[in-house]
């Protein structure tokens, strides 16, 4: 059976943080010694934009947050470069989702000598339930708005063990982010208590919605479990459009960083509507519609409601 982290083990470089305690003593804020950097700052590196955005918000200008990974990149299998392997060596820090979401995080810090912290740390895992990965958490915890509080604790922990000094700093600011997170997760529960029971339905092309369909009661189904190598066969397409006619679901959707030509097999088979595009495992760049985490969540929970609610656009 496939697994998210073939190859891989939790424990598998002497300096990653157990839980979210840095096992390094860290005599001041930055450690970076003869790179190019102009900035003084300690450097923590992200694996993905969504949670660099998050740290940025914690770190409130203490400390350099920068992404591996671009806007618009597909995170699974994403595959390091030399200019990040040079960017690692600069790192104080290094952020990761964990749960088997950077299937190539251990090629990455094999070779950079940084500690690391799992963000996921603490997070009720939810089982992918299908293709091929039965049993493997889902690593999308990150869509979940209560999910996100627990990202954000971890955050402010990791950055409080590099940079003992910024704790009130970086506590103040993180309780204020997760303020605003929670305005989220509470718009999403108002605006759908009016869908019907038969409708509350999420049908997506990833699995990548399990935590947000589980905090807004919404039944979850897509296309494929996880971006892989079998996306949108004719068994997961039939599948779908069985359980988008049974439930008179009037809305699907699809990610941003997939092809949806499968769900638009869906469509076809079954007259729903397409939903607007929902964005998971990267932000836009800052001129697009999902420049930050906070973005990207209202951005999908506002399709989500009028796609449950109204329609989305035509076949």
């Amino acid at each position: 059976m496939p697994n998210f982290r073939d190859g891989f083990s939790s424990n598998a470089w002497s300096t990653t943080i157990p839980g979210v305690a840095l096992t390094l003593a860290l005599s001041a804020c930055s450690t970076t010694a003869g790179t190019d950097r102009d900035d003084d700052r300690a450097l923590v590196l992200t694996t993905f934009t969504v949670i660099a955005d998050m740290a940025e918000n914690v770190a409130a200008d203490r400390v350099e947050v920068a992404s591996l990974t671009r806007p618009g990149a597909e995170i699974h299998g994403y595959e390091p470069t030399p200019d990040d392997l040079v960017r690692g060596q600069d790192a104080d820090l290094i952020l990761e989702n964990g749960l088997g979401l950077e299937a190539w995080f251990q090629q990455f810090t094999d070779r950079v000598d940084a500690p690391t912290a799992v963000l996921s740390e603490g997070i009720e895992t939810i089982p992918v339930s299908s293709g091929g990965y039965e049993g493997e958490p889902n690593p999308h915890a990150w869509m979940s708005p209560d999910n996100a509080l627990v990202y954000v604790d971890n955050i402010r922990d990791a950055l409080t063990a590099l940079d003992p000094e910024g704790e009130a700093t970086y506590t103040e600011a993180a309780e204020a982010y997760k303020e605003e997170i929670s305005e989220v997760g509470s718009y999403l529960e108002t605006e759908l208590s009016g869908v019907p029971e038969s409708s509350r339905a999420l049908v997506t092309c990833e699995g990548a919605f399990s935590y947000l369909a589980r905090d807004a009661g919404l039944t979850e189904r897509y296309l494929w479990p996880v971006n892989a190598e079998r996306e949108g066969t004719p068994q997961q397409i039939a599948a779908v459009s069985e359980f988008v006619r049974d439930n008179d679901v009037p809305t699907v959707f699809c990610e941003s960083t997939v092809n949806d030509s499968a769900q638009r097999s869906v469509i076809r088979e079954t007259g729903a509507a397409m939903g607007g595009t929902l964005y998971v495992d990267s932000l836009s760049e800052a001129d697009g519609p999902v420049p930050t985490y906070l973005d990207l969540l209202r951005h999908d929970a506002e399709a989500i409601v009028a796609g449950l609610t109204d329609r989305g656009e035509t076949p």
